[in-house]
């Protein structure tokens, strides 16, 4: 529910701005809102989960995210649809490293577990695609307010679901505190961090706010692990980021988030503003890549890694996927979607569906059931600070490109621009290819030669 909301709402702004007559500089706010929330909330959500109990902060957070997601549906104007996105992001940076913390403090027979975060793994990376296809039918089909209600339709399900199957996990011993300073340091670190590149992506890398907002950032995050060395109740143990095991896991998400939401974004602009294709349209071009990520997930948890563990599989994985990006580099501005674009997006998701399960199984493998939630908040909040660094970057570099693109074939021209936009898509694969290709270099680096079913000796 949290992954589809990424991308889901995304397709709906035309429509909600249509409705609501909101401009076009505050638009960004409805995606901005959600992410401020979730990416700053999301260490503190997953140590509330460790205080409070997996299920009840798992049932909270759903009842939370869909109260939220009702709301915004029902918005009646641009301040209640923002208010309703934050809400959903506070609740969402609750719901998603607890279900996670679920999956790690349930599945612990290595079978079982390989085939749980298989499906979790393929659900992380391919459910941006999904959100892509669903906002295109809910939006076309019914309403723009439909990406919203839907999630309380799914949120109904998972609560009976969670009340029947998730167990209540009795505790011992007093109850664990929570560290006041290091929540407010961290949380003050990853909302600066957010929006100092959310700002870079509207107003430039050289406006003032960014750049002040990434220097509080990097002086909150050391004030951070400096306290965390000396509280006497730790929000996030360094011992569990500093695991050569998990520590190689958090950056392969970090890098695959920034390149991910890189496909995703300019595959879906050259979809539909280059080729012309609707949202439904947009979202069924992207199923064949969430078939083989989904199939490559499979393969790789219950296959590949336990028999040649993380050090092989997602360095791979980094580098099918760096030539995937590749690959789509060729694209120009007329396009057969089976012979051009089909292949690169199959190659894309057998690359991603080999990176996710497998880093994100090792990230959480061997931790203290006590800081469970915790360590798979560090998931959510790489995969969130990665595509917030990636969106950021390549648009960046998108835009510099189709301008430099167009100062160099003058006179402009209708044509010179649906040409400058396509290499201002090109320009952004290739640094996409090179975030990948860096991510196989360091994690063929970091990654310790043993199978994933032993790194738990390593905690």
């Amino acid at each position: 529910m949290v992954v589809l909301d990424s991308t889901v709402v995304n397709i709906a702004l035309p429509s909600a701005q249509a409705d609501l007559g909101f401009s076009n500089a505050d638009r960004q706010w409805i995606v901005t809102a959600y992410s401020l929330a979730f990416g700053s909330l999301l260490l503190f959500g997953g140590r509330l989960s460790d205080l409070i109990g997996r299920k009840r902060a798992f049932i909270i957070g759903l009842i939370g995210f869909a109260g939220a997601s009702a709301l915004g549906g029902a918005a009646d104007s641009f301040g209640m649809l923002v208010g309703a996105r934050a809400l959903q992001g506070a609740f969402g940076a609750l719901l998603a490293p607890t279900a996670l913390a679920v999956l790690t403090t349930t599945f612990t027979v290595p079978k079982e577990r390989a085939r749980a975060f298989g499906i979790f793994g393929a659900i992380a990376g391919a459910g941006g695609a999904v959100g892509l296809l669903l906002g295109g039918v809910l939006t076309e089909q019914f309403d723009w307010r439909w990406n919203l209600y839907i999630n309380v339709v799914i949120a109904i399900v998972a609560v009976v679901g969670a009340t029947i199957f998730v167990t209540s996990i009795a505790r011992s011993g007093p109850r664990p505190k929570l560290d006041v300073p290091g929540t407010i340091l961290v949380s003050g670190a990853l909302f600066s961090l957010v929006y100092g590149f959310s700002n870079a992506e509207s107003d430039g890398w050289d406006s003032p706010l960014s750049w002040g907002f990434l220097a509080a950032a990097g002086v909150l995050l050391v004030a951070f692990v400096l306290w965390q060395r000396r509280a006497a109740h730790p929000l996030l143990p360094l011992s569990i980021v500093i695991n050569r095991n998990r520590g190689a896991s958090y950056s392969a998400i970090l890098i695959a988030g920034a390149g991910m939401f890189g496909i995703f974004l300019f595959v879906t602009y050259y979809l539909q503003a280059t080729l012309k294709f609707t949202p439904i349209q947009t979202g069924l071009a992207f199923l064949p890549m969430i078939v083989m990520l989904v199939t490559a997930a499979q393969l790789s948890t219950n296959i590949f890694v336990p028999r040649f563990g993380p050090k092989l599989m997602v360095p791979i994985g980094m580098t099918i996927a760096a030539t995937g990006m590749v690959y789509l580099t060729h694209l120009g501005v007329t396009a057969n979607y089976a012979a051009d674009l089909l292949p690169p997006l199959m190659i894309l998701g057998v690359g991603m569906g080999s990176i996710m399960p497998a880093a994100i199984q090792t990230a959480t493998l061997g931790v203290d059931r006590r800081f469970a939630g915790v360590a798979s908040a560090m998931v959510n909040t790489s995969q969130q600070v990665g595509g917030s660094i990636g969106t950021a970057l390549l648009n960046t570099l998108a835009a510099t490109a189709a301008t430099d693109y167009v100062a160099s074939h003058l006179p402009p021209s209708a044509s010179v621009a649906a040409e400058a936009a396509v290499h201002s898509y090109a320009t952004a694969y290739w640094w996409g290819a090179a975030f990948f290709a860096f991510g196989a270099v360091l994690t063929a680096f970091l990654y310790r030669r043993r199978s994933v079913t032993l790194a738990a000796a390593a905690a």
